[in-house]
């Protein structure tokens, strides 16, 4: 097992591991104990008590975060004709209208952090899912990223202002992004906040146990555990 730097031990002894700190604190502690030279980013890992193998237990959607995520997001739409014309008018970064951009896509380029694609599209977006689907960026209507031509400026616009996608993984827990380091507890506690009310609300009717565990932590530093009833009270 690699052993840590000095940065990061000195961190994580600022840190108790057998303390579930208050929200407010565990924020503090992770912007606290930020150990890169970069602004670096602020995450929430959510523990499950679901089964990810069963439909019923789902949990997949997004959330607006107050204060965004202060990063530049790229965003990639599929449409054609007009749709295209409208991605390209409201600020779409690439937009995939041609067989050109599918070849490159298909060959394994991503450089973007969203994809959008109008309904007509998603027959020709699904052939790319070996490429987009590991790297999270298939359309899909349950995370918005799928709408009508007319609704492209909307969908566009919430995704550069700071729209995440939150959704269980094949390990039953949920890792979400919620903002830089340099934003500071209190912006950090808004965006968090806004998450936690989201996942709470897409709590499935079938959940016997829901949230298990909460932890904060920045890129590369040590996790905070976060009291899971405050948290899900926020």
């Amino acid at each position: 097992m690699a052993k840590h730097g000095k940065k990061y031990r000195a961190a994580a002894e600022k840190v108790d591991r057998d303390t579930f700190y208050t929200p407010a604190d565990a924020m503090k502690l992770a912007v606290e104990t930020s150990t890169t030279n970069f602004d670096s980013t602020i995450e929430v890992h959510l523990r499950m008590g679901l089964d990810p193998r069963k439909a019923d237990q789902q949990v997949r959607d997004t959330v607006n975060l107050p204060h965004g995520l202060g990063k530049k997001v790229s965003v990639l739409v599929f449409a054609e004709g007009e749709g295209a014309t409208i991605a390209r008018e409201a600020g779409a970064d690439y937009v995939a209208d041609d067989d050109e951009m599918m070849k490159k896509i298909q060959g394994g380029w991503t450089d973007f952090d969203v994809a959008i694609a109008t309904p007509q599209m998603m027959g020709k977006a699904g052939r790319l899912g070996r490429v987009l689907g590991p790297r999270g960026l298939m359309p899909n209507p349950k995370a918005g990223t799928v709408v009508q031509a007319e609704d492209l400026p909307k969908a566009i616009e919430e995704s550069k202002a700071g729209k995440v996608e939150y959704r269980l993984d094949k390990t039953a827990n949920i890792h979400v992004p919620i903002g830089k380091a340099s934003f500071g507890a209190e912006k950090l506690s808004d965006n968090f906040a806004a998450l936690m009310r989201a996942v709470v609300k897409s709590r499935p009717a079938a959940a016997k146990v829901y949230i298990e565990r909460v932890t904060l932590a920045s890129t590369m530093g040590p996790g905070v555990k976060v009291d899971a009833y405050q948290a899900q009270s926020l």
